[in-house]
């Protein structure tokens, strides 16, 4: 890690750019990869979520197990977009204060409910 961050540095949010030691460019910038590998993921989830609601409306009514499964995936989306958020700013955080990289809640519970999609999906499938 380098020296302080000057006090002329304008970069937002303060409470990230604003404490401890600039890291080393390279952890800054794999942390923004992830970010976007995060977002990139999200909307996938939004697109696969509207794509079930837009096919399923075209073809016939929007049956319950389908708006289930859209709506979790839609919400997948949300959570995945907002969890983004939140992870690069405390790894960025944790970079510069020199803390331990902090845990993320956000991938079991994608996990689960994507697998509970899976599920639905199936049981749709199976069904028909």
């Amino acid at each position: 890690m380098t020296d302080a961050v000057p006090p002329d540095d304008r970069r937002w949010p303060r409470s990230v750019y604003g404490v401890g030691s600039e890291p080393d460019p390279r952890f800054s910038l794999a942390n923004e990869r992830t970010f976007l590998a995060w977002i990139r993921t999200s909307l996938g989830f939004l697109a696969g979520g509207a794509g079930i609601a837009a096919v399923t409306t075209i073809v016939g009514r929007l049956s319950t197990e389908l708006k289930l499964a859209s709506l979790l995936l839609l919400l997948c989306g949300l959570v995945c977009a907002t969890g983004a958020y939140v992870r690069w700013f405390r790894n960025e955080r944790a970079m510069r204060t020199g803390e331990p990289l902090p845990s993320s809640p956000a991938m079991p519970l994608l996990t689960g409910v994507l697998a509970a999609v899976a599920l639905l999906a199936i049981i749709v499938v199976g069904l028909r």
